[in-house]
């Protein structure tokens, strides 16, 4: 099939990309890499009077530290992200979830920005963002505000933005010390969105004690999830009285909602979910402990 008639915009600033975006409001829709946008068009699942394609703006690219944070353009591409010695440094966990996403062909087209915007619950980076407690940054004609990730996401594919703002940057805090990070999914086939996974961040005292400990999910609800109550219940522990499996099973037991489809029930995703949370925690608690 072929998409539905539409204008094409390519502006050549922020500026002008989101005051395209105030004037025509839910008519227009943002492509950066075009790599969930496009096929959705192309089956007409979207239709859009007007495509501001903001992959010329060269402001939205870019990798830098600012204090304690990496900041990432949103038009940065998943391939320069995961190519990256600075993101692999500063932020480990988003370097090893780049090369999960799709295949390289992907990879050289879809943006960090356009990921976490599309907000797929199944997508890695919308996962590690929320992870890591990423802080999103947005500007419309009105000017710029920050959204945290745990308020970011609001939905299936549905965000917080507003429809004349446009994610500009995303910033990931640096974890130091003794920390470790680890991420797992479970795919049908190579490249295919994940039935389920997990992203872990923690950090260990000398004692080998948890001070912090973070555990995102995907696959498993309507967006990306935090299991907030065992992340709770793990600090001060000693790493030598946990099992990983229970965490596994803690970490699950919360969801209020696992989708169930012709790839595998809620039941078989919260196995799955178990799974992969248990072996990227052991993956994380090692790499912490012996670097």
């Amino acid at each position: 099939m072929k998409p539905a008639p539409f204008a094409y915009h390519a502006p050549a600033t922020t500026r002008d990309a989101v005051n395209l975006l105030a004037e025509f409001g839910d008519e227009a829709k943002v492509l950066a890499g075009g790599q969930s946008l496009v096929p959705m068009m192309a089956l007409r699942l979207a239709i859009f009077d007007h495509v501001v394609d903001i992959g010329r703006i060269a402001e939205l690219t870019g990798i830098e530290r600012r204090g304690g944070s990496l900041w990432i353009g949103a038009g940065t591409i998943d391939a320069a992200v995961g190519a990256s010695a600075e993101v692999a440094a500063a932020v480990p966990l988003l370097a090893r979830a780049t090369p999960l996403i799709g295949h390289f062909q992907i990879r050289n087209r879809g943006t960090l920005g356009g990921s976490i915007a599309h907000a797929d619950p199944a997508a890695e980076y919308p996962a590690v963002a929320l992870t890591l407690d990423a802080s999103m940054h947005a500007v419309s004609p009105r000017g710029e505000r920050t959204l945290a990730a745990r308020e970011f996401f609001d939905g299936i594919m549905s965000t917080r933005l507003q429809p004349d703002e446009l994610l500009v940057g995303v910033s990931f805090p640096i974890w130091n010390g003794r920390c470790g990070f680890a991420i797992e999914e479970f795919a049908v086939r190579p490249g295919d969105f994940a039935l389920a996974g997990a992203a872990i961040a923690v950090e260990i005292d000398a004692d080998d004690r948890i001070e912090r400990c973070a555990i995102g999910l995907f696959g498993l609800g309507s967006t990306p999830e935090r299991a907030s109550v065992v992340e709770a219940e793990l600090a001060g522990r000693a790493l030598a009285d946990i099992e990983p499996e229970e965490i596994g099973r803690r970490a699950v037991a919360d969801l209020q909602w696992v989708p169930s489809d012709l790839h595998g029930s809620a039941e078989y995703r919260k196995r799955v979910g178990t799974a992969t949370t248990a072996r990227a925690f052991t993956s994380a608690v090692a790499e912490a402990r012996h670097g």
